[in-house]
């Protein structure tokens, strides 16, 4: 069968199932919207900035075991999705991004819209490709894909210049791959998982300490039985909420900069620790010298071998795929039988730890605090929504105060800590999921980084609620000026913002504006229950002097935490 470059590439599309792609059209890429144009099986989404595509992918990879798909032109269309694949990247999400180039004959010489999106990208994707002749882009587009999804996931850009779309070749499409540089580790080293759970067993202070990798690899199961079994104490990341259930007595909380106080010194005290998918970034840890200062073993498995040590020095390293590791080492222990009350005095400290109640905050009746809404928001959708956020202060309360009881239900950009991510996100997450419900929390500033997506909403017919928790700052900005710049808020004061209520039902969607803590809850339901097949958009005016606690400060260790209650 004799096609184009850019039949070839929609046809390798269809035969990777791609259900979604989301794109912006442009000149490098014409002829294959002409070929998406000729069929139905790949639905195009049609995104108001490249920087949304990419992000919508993101989402929808995110919230489903696929690979998200993203298709943007040269130049401009290309750079401006290189944020979203470094978001991508640093989170370790699924993609494949295929970007249009110049003709073949004008690369090199400065050509109108030309970029380097090979060089560009470099430093941000798993890998990138630049095909230079028709017969390539199928092997190419099925290497990306598995590349893509297999061992650490990640972004893989295809750069096609628009010469090879038009030239022609016979088409088939590889049944399989194989690459001789890259071939993941998925089983694990049966001698390590042996002698973690001898470590395991000898424990007197464990933890449990789990990552995003968890979620990536679908082991929320296997990890759930292991720490069931094990009647240990577990804590996620920011990036492995809802891998372990919130509800759990077992769960005490996300750790980190932002963590309990009872997670963060459960990890800084114990004596064996369990890493799983996890990475000891510096909003975990805090100082690694601070960290290591407190003896302890630790077990670590993450199928990127790389990972492995490059913080913090590990006793048993243990490369896999999570889910493959957890299953063996669950029945190594189950064998055994261990005997919980070998940490009966480790869960009276974490009881102790607990009585703290860090997570308590002056409500009030006057003005809306933000954590209020979003324990509301948990309440109305039964903390079964999905939801995405952008990036500050609304992350941070969304993340402590929304309790995932599972994975892929939390949406929201870890590593690169992008504003402007959680409205294309959920776009990506509503059309995944077309029958539940979906909350982008974000706030007055992050919003308008890509607030333009609210077309894409109104054309595909997309029923997202946005939580705008609008304190008319830049509310981390202005936290950390608070307190470590004597109170100078340089720049991060929004003197003149718009009524998003308003800019909501420009766009034909529904507007609302919320001022009274007693009209939170009435506010949420009517968005979620009268409007449920609506895009809303909800602009709490929330206290603008509020800060996220507990707190630990860049460059200190996890026990060095700042409380609300010691202000």
């Amino acid at each position: 069968m004799v096609l184009t470059g850019a039949e070839i590439v929609v046809r390798c599309l269809q035969e990777e199932k791609v259900e979604y792609l989301f794109g912006y059209p442009g000149g490098a890429v014409l002829f294959i919207y002409d070929e998406l144009f000729k069929q139905d099986k790949v639905r195009h989404v049609l995104v108001r900035h490249e920087q949304a595509a990419v992000h919508a992918a993101d989402g929808y990879a995110r919230s489903t075991e696929s690979v998200g798909v993203a298709l943007v032109t040269s130049g401009p269309g290309a750079t401006n999705a290189v944020t979203g694949i470094a978001t991508a990247y640093m989170d370790s999400i699924p993609l494949v991004i295929i970007s249009g180039q110049v003709p073949t004959p004008a690369i090199g010489l400065d050509a109108f819209q030309e970029v380097d999106m090979v060089g560009i990208t470099r430093p941000c994707v798993k890998h990138n490709f630049l095909v230079k002749d028709v017969k390539d882009i199928a092997a190419t587009i099925k290497k990306a894909f598995y590349i893509a999804r297999t061992g650490r996931p990640g972004p893989v850009v295809v750069d096609i210049p628009k010469d090879i779309t038009a030239h022609k070749c016979e088409f088939s499409y590889p049944e399989s791959v194989s690459l001789r540089s890259y071939n993941p580790v998925v089983k694990g080293h049966h001698g390590q998982i042996k002698k973690a759970a001898q470590l395991l067993f000898e424990a007197k202070r464990p933890m449990i300490y789990a990552g995003g990798g968890v979620v990536l690899s679908n082991a929320s199961e296997q990890l759930t039985k292991l720490a069931r079994t094990l009647g240990f104490p577990v804590t996620n990341t920011l990036m492995g909420l809802g891998s372990y259930p919130a509800s759990d007595k077992q769960f005490v909380g996300m750790l980190g900069m932002h963590g309990t106080y009872e997670a963060n010194m459960s990890m800084h005290y114990c004596d064996v620790l369990l890493a799983i998918g996890a990475r000891f970034d510096d909003r975990v840890i805090g100082d690694p010298k601070h960290f290591q200062a407190e003896p302890r073993k630790i077990i670590h498995i993450d199928i990127d071998p790389s990972s492995i040590s490059k913080r913090v020095k590990v006793d048993v390293p243990i490369v896999g795929d999570v889910k493959e590791v957890l299953e063996e080492l669950t029945r190594l222990i189950e064998a055994e039988k261990p005997n919980p009350e070998n940490a009966a005095a480790w869960w009276r400290q974490i009881g102790e730890w607990r009585d703290r109640k860090c997570m308590l905050y002056r409500n009030s009746e006057e003005v809306i605090k933000p954590q209020f809404v979003v324990q509301k928001l948990w309440e109305v959708t039964g903390g079964d929504a999905f939801v995405t956020t952008d990036v500050g202060q609304h992350q941070m309360w969304a993340a402590q105060y929304y309790g995932f009881d599972k994975p892929r239900r939390w949406i929201t950009s870890g590593g690169l800590g992008t504003m402007g991510f959680g409205l294309p996100a959920a776009m990506g997450v509503q059309l995944a999921h077309p029958d539940k419900p979906v909350a982008v929390v974000t706030g007055e500033g992050s919003i308008q980084m890509c607030i333009q997506e609210l077309s894409t909403c109104k054309q595909y017919r997309l029923p997202i609620k946005v939580v705008s928790l609008n304190n008319r700052y830049l509310g981390m900005v202005r936290q950390w000026q608070e307190f470590f710049h004597g109170n100078r808020y340089s720049e991060s004061y929004m003197d003149s913002l718009p009524d998003f209520a308003k800019i909501a039902e420009a766009y034909g969607h529904r507007g609302m504006q919320i001022t009274k803590p007693s009209d939170v809850e009435g506010a949420l339901r009517e968005a979620f229950i009268t409007h449920k097949n609506d895009l809303v958009f909800l602009d709490f005016q929330v206290d603008s002097t509020e800060n996220v606690y507990p707190m630990v400060q860049g460059g200190k260790g996890l026990t060095e935490m700042i409380l609300a209650e010691e202000l």
